[in-house]
């Protein structure tokens, strides 16, 4: 199933195409079709191309940088790109932080914060998971707690964050913290704004299989922060985090992600020879790749249905989850179908080969590189933004009202 657009969204899928022809960076693009690392400095090249278009901040109000652009322009943009192969916009600041503070924030806040997002004066991260926090994020323990000197009123912040996302580029970081433990865990919660740079705030990188520091600990240890560094009411926070994390988990469904990782799967089995004949043409893989293109397709149309509710102010939940569990499977299936293709190209993994000054012997076909990175990897994408099991109670909750 292919879906119509308008001649008017038409004619802006060209522009769209023909901006990314003109302004994408070919460095950048191979980077990204090949796998290879990249640096801070070519996401926050890519940001800064958006950002100067007016782009960047494209699901904002108009009046806070955004662009006005209707759910179907915002699909398009995000499918063009992700085929196009340009680096992802890197979601903390644009697409979890901003939303709340345009809905939550003062008016201080909104004028301040929301100005350095979009020219890259600050890059965010998040504070949510702890050791003993995971999917049960409401048991965080990392605690805020008031004081006041002669330096006026304040925080005094101790605790540990986990699994910190791009925290060893971050220079913020918005943080749940427990400022009550008197009533529910749910009600003791409150969202607070971190300069990384106070004194009192470590970061400890966490290396992953594939060589890469992804993610991180986060330690506090009495970090002071001003007052007027919390978000909305104290002890709110909770209600603040799950409007954040609708936006979070719609975003790690990755529609133009998976298809664009769709397309390289198409062009890997085309190309690799079974019994000689094309892998495409054998009867197993032809199934599980019409089965997947079909899931795939669905969930475009799942994804349409959602942004369209959230282009009229309607914030989804159930539609959230169901796009989190469905566009993480589909994800995961498109990476464990890619190594299978592979066969023994897929099994033999060299870091440093995912690294832009690589100069050694690839192993196997060129367009066998990142396939094991990406498959350990992306066994994740079920567990993080709140587990699937947790989503399909969400679910659950929201529908049948169990």
């Amino acid at each position: 199933m292919n879906l119509d657009f308008t001649a008017e969204e038409e004619s802006f899928r060209a522009t769209v195409r023909e901006f990314l022809r003109d302004n994408l960076p070919t460095v950048l693009s191979e980077k990204v079709r090949t796998g290879k690392r990249l640096t801070k400095q070519d996401m926050e090249q890519w940001h800064a191309i958006l950002n100067r278009r007016g782009w960047l901040a494209n699901h904002w109000p108009v009046e806070h940088g955004g662009t006005g652009w209707t759910f179907a322009q915002s699909y398009i943009f995000d499918l063009e790109c992700a085929l196009a192969h340009a680096p992802r916009i890197i979601p903390f600041g644009l697409s979890m932080l901003g939303p709340v503070l345009i809905k939550i924030g003062s008016e201080e806040q909104k004028a301040y914060w929301l100005p350095r997002i979009l020219d890259g004066t600050d890059w965010w991260c998040q504070g949510y998971s702890e050791p003993g926090a995971g999917s049960d994020l409401a048991s965080l323990k990392t605690s805020a707690v008031r004081g006041r000197d002669a330096g006026g009123d304040h925080y005094i912040v101790n605790g540990q964050k986990t699994w910190t996302t791009l925290g060893q580029h971050a220079d913020k970081i918005f943080c749940l913290v427990r400022t009550s433990s008197e009533d529910k865990k749910q009600e003791g919660i409150s969202f607070l704004l971190i300069d990384m740079a106070t004194p009192g705030v470590e970061v400890r990188p966490i290396t992953l299989l594939d060589g890469e520091q992804e993610v991180n600990e986060v330690f506090f240890t009495d970090v002071r922060v001003p007052i007027k560094n919390l978000v909305g009411e104290e002890n709110k926070g909770w209600t603040y985090a799950k409007y954040l994390l609708t936006y979070e988990r719609t975003n790690i469904a990755g529609v133009g992600a998976s298809m664009a990782a769709f397309d390289h799967l198409r062009h890997i089995v085309a190309a690799q020879i079974k019994n000689g004949r094309p892998l495409a043409e054998n009867p197993f893989f032809a199934a599980r790749m019409a089965k997947l293109e079909i899931d795939l397709e669905n969930m475009k149309t799942t994804n349409l249905r959602v942004l369209a509710a959230a282009g009229h102010g309607v914030a989804p939940v159930a539609e959230s989850s169901m796009l989190k569990i469905r566009g993480t499977e589909i994800r995961q299936e498109i990476t464990s179908l890619t190594r299978r293709a592979l066969g023994r190209y897929a099994h033999p993994f060299v870091s440093e080969a995912l690294d832009e000054d690589f100069n050694g012997t690839p192993v196997g076909p060129s367009y066998a590189a990142p396939v094991a990175a990406d498959y350990f990897n992306n066994r994740k994408l079920s567990i993080f933004g709140g587990s699937n099991e947790v989503q399909r109670e969400i679910i659950t909750k929201a529908i049948l009202e169990l």
